[in-house]
């Protein structure tokens, strides 16, 4: 009191403090008015006006909007009242003003309290809104809690009663979480052995084979034709006891865990028991295929949907009834093939006794040819449905194989470069890539690249080039085998060339593309493809030209080379001297007169400064750095080094006494 009343203007400029019931008695009304207006301005702008920390303020409404919840929840409110409250507290997070973790609370609460007819379309909302839980903003803060209220509705439904809702929770798991994400995948390869599937195990308390008898106690007669076809079941042909039903179901067990199948009693059970069930399968075949899509049609026309099962039934009155089902038969087999899938595959977590004899490998692999013939007996669609399953059950492969691997990431991370990051060029200018001289050369970064890209200004008409053509005629690629088929040359038909398979093959590609008789028909038959060549060779030495009877010696093609030599060094002028390349005397010779104005000439050879500062530093003889310009000059610009280009460059460079004194020489 003392230092309030010394110091009465710091205790004006005092922040006021944050007071919890205050505030949350104001977010509370400020919560209802925001569900009347169906906005969050009223929130945003009580969560504005309230002094306190950020952190304080968004505590307080949090449990407001759970206040506000929970009293609706006691009034026995509409859903609807109670997904507005939830999509306020969306908005709000959205605005920044709650916790992300608040509508999740809020969804838990109610699903908690609620009965599950109500609990359906509470969900319903959950699963419509997958996108906004998957967003950076809900999914992090919020994934475990829905993964919690998820199982907790699991644990309340009845697997065989809500099998819809149950599988409609697992489909939005499915979407919301990715398929690396650990807590949906059964890493370890563990069975779900808590289901079991229960039946009559007391033979004193079956009934089966006394149908018949009470039938016939009875006396009940009926006439023929007093029922009528559609009314009628169709009798089993398989006499089924006790027997036969005991070991029927009792096969779910090795379903249900497939490791007693290594075991050498159970293994030895499991295979007597198989081999009755699926010799019933094999002699009771479904071929009613009629009735089948008559059923379906009925269904379709009463506007019914196929029911699914979750469990099986295992009432002894139904077995007869389920043997004629061809659903039914196809779950069985089906659970073969991924018992057998499982035995004969890779399994990381699988125990080292776990290995299959080759007495059992070798039975899997026959037993597995009869279910899949089985599949394809039974109607409708039999051999669809089988190619599917088989289709199915090769795609679980590579899922066995990426569990095997320990379930890496999908989404593959770019490497790190460890380069160091170098800085970036600027752009050049198209005049500066276009480079200089009357060439206009295109430069491509490399310098192999440049010289091959710059051997003609136009790639079009390179392609059209006389040098491009690398087809033989028809003159000079028959001409030996021509000489081989005159009489006069007497050469074996073994040595011939028609009679080389790969001489035949050029020859065929070659006469389509440039003769025609090879498309003309002809009414004459040939056995072999030397023959049908000896024939068109005939053809064409009456065709083509004969060859020039002028022999020339040796000497006088040597005489003729030497004149030519002559008379070409006297016709060339000195315009055709600039376009020669510079020997290696030359550039020498011109080194050594550069000296120090090889650094004056370099930028206009389009020599780089990273490149002159590199000659720099590798000798410091002023001469040799001339030489080393000149040479990387010339291996760069390949048939573009001419002396018309370097003298070029001497005048743009200012160095006319150089040129004049290179042009004497």
């Amino acid at each position: 009191e003392l230092f309030v009343s010394q110091n009465p203007l710091r205790c004006k400029m005092s922040p006021s403090m944050f007071r919890f019931v205050e505030a949350r008695e104001r977010f509370t009304n400020s919560t209802r008015d925001a569900l009347g207006s169906n906005s969050v301005k009223p929130l945003v702008t009580a969560f504005g006006q309230l002094p306190g920390s950020e952190t304080e303020k968004k505590t307080t409404l949090d449990q407001a909007i759970r206040g506000v919840l929970e009293e609706e929840i006691i009034e026995r409110a509409k859903c609807d009242d109670y997904l507005a409250i939830i999509s306020l507290s969306i908005s709000g997070v959205m605005e920044g003003i709650c916790s992300p973790s608040t509508p999740f609370l809020l969804l838990g609460d109610v699903l908690d309290c609620l009965p599950l007819d109500q609990c359906d379309r509470i969900f319903t909302f959950v699963e419509k809104n997958v996108t906004t839980w998957k967003s950076n903003t809900f999914y992090v803060a919020g994934k475990n809690y829905l993964l919690r209220m998820c199982n907790d509705l699991l644990r309340r439904l009845s697997k065989s009663q809500n099998t819809v809702f149950c599988g409609r929770i697992q489909l939005f798991l499915a979407r919301l979480f990715p398929l690396s994400e650990k807590s949906g995948l059964n890493l370890q390869s563990q069975f779900n052995l808590e289901n079991v599937t229960a039946y009559n195990t007391n033979e004193q308390e079956s009934t089966l084979g006394q149908k018949h008898l009470e039938d016939r106690d009875d006396g009940l007669e009926v006439e023929e034709g007093e029922m009528g076809e559609d009314d009628a079941h169709p009798t089993c042909s398989i006499p089924i006891d006790y027997n036969l039903y005991r070991k029927f179901w009792s096969l779910q067990d090795f379903f249900r865990n497939p490791i007693q199948c290594y075991e050498k009693v159970s293994w030895k059970t499991f295979l007597k028991h198989s081999e009755e069930v699926l010799t019933v399968f094999k002699s009771y075949k479904l071929d009613d295929t009629q009735a089948s899509k008559k059923k379906m049609e009925d269904a379709k026309k009463a506007g019914g949907e196929h029911v699914y099962f979750a469990k099986f039934l295992t009432s002894e009155k139904l077995m007869d009834l389920q043997l004629s089902d061809s659903n039914f038969r196809r779950h069985i087999l089906l659970q073969y093939l991924i018992l057998f899938q499982y035995l004969k595959g890779q399994v990381k977590f699988k125990s080292s006794n776990c290995i299959l004899t080759d007495e059992q490998s070798l039975w899997i692999e026959d037993t597995l040819k009869l279910v899949y013939q089985l599949l394809k007996e039974t109607p409708p669609d039999g051999d669809k449905f089988a190619k599917t399953i088989e289709h199915i059950l090769n795609t679980e492969e590579n899922w066995n194989t990426w569990k095997n691997e320990g379930c890496p990431s999908f989404v593959k991370e770019r490497p790190v470069d460890s380069k160091p990051l170098r800085t970036p060029r600027k752009r050049p200018a198209p005049e500066e890539f276009l480079g200089r001289g009357h060439h206009k050369k295109i430069l491509m970064g490399n310098e192999e690249l440049t010289r091959l890209w710059n051997l003609c200004p136009d790639n079009m008409e390179a392609c059209k080039l006389d040098g491009r053509e690398f087809m033989p005629s028809l003159e000079e690629f028959f001409e030996v085998a021509i000489e081989q088929a005159d009489p006069e040359s007497m050469v074996e038909n073994e040595y011939k060339v028609v009679n080389n398979s790969n001489y035949g093959w050029r020859a065929l590609r070659l006469l389509a593309r440039r003769s025609p008789h090879f498309f003309q028909p002809t009414n004459q038959q040939f056995k072999s493809l030397p023959e049908y060549l000896e024939n068109m060779v005939i053809k064409l030495a009456k065709e083509l030209p004969p060859p020039s009877e002028e022999i020339k010696t040796v000497e006088d093609d040597e005489d003729d080379e030497e004149n030519d030599a002559l008379l070409k060094e006297s016709n060339e002028s000195p315009e055709v001297n600039l376009h020669k390349h510079l020997t290696g005397e030359q550039i020498d010779s011109f080194a050594n007169r550069l000296g120090t104005h090889w650094r004056t000439l370099a930028p206009y050879l389009e020599m780089r400064e990273v490149d002159i500062r590199e000659i720099e530093s590798d000798v410091e003889d002023v001469k040799m750095r001339a030489k080393l310009l000149l040479v990387s000059w010339q291996d760069r610009e390949g048939q573009h080094a001419t002396l018309g280009e370097l003298l070029s460059s001497l005048n743009n460079a200012g160095l006319s006494e150089l040129t004049e004194s290179l042009g004497n020489d």
